[in-house]
């Protein structure tokens, strides 16, 4: 998903942001040290790293952060900035109010959901992890 996120981004704003890479923070390629090698490598010598979270904790107050320096200290000359996470915002509550919406407008019976245990449909099993032994 992230990386379909930075391919609609980089489509919708290419005319104000030229170069756009997706980046894992852990776990993952690519991470932000490749994709601040990439960005730099495409001509970049300011990179703004947008953390795809909802709310600030350790990963933009520390880890991204420090990933991001260590990643900056190989291309001498570059520098970085971090936005804040995605956090309250009227954008998200509007993105909150469609997802309700969607639900309302289908009668809380849509392909998405029916048959699962994201359906609330009494015949349907609900298994928790707490249930798994």
């Amino acid at each position: 998903m992230l990386e379909q996120v930075a391919h609609l981004f980089h489509r919708r704003f290419a005319e104000q942001y030229e170069i756009v890479e997706p980046a894992h923070m852990e776990l993952a390629e690519p991470s932000i040290a490749t994709a601040y090698a990439k960005c730099v490598e495409r001509g970049a010598e300011r990179i703004v790293v947008c953390p795809f979270f909802l709310g600030p904790g350790k990963h933009w107050t520390q880890d991204i952060p420090r990933l991001t320096a260590e990643a900056a200290m190989q291309f001498p000359g570059t520098r970085f900035h971090i936005t804040p996470t995605l956090g309250i915002d009227d954008l998200i509550l509007d993105l909150l109010q469609k997802r309700v919406e969607h639900c309302t407008r289908n009668s809380f019976d849509c392909d998405l959901c029916r048959g699962t245990p994201r359906s609330g449909e009494c015949d349907v099993p609900q298994v928790f992890l707490s249930d798994v032994r």
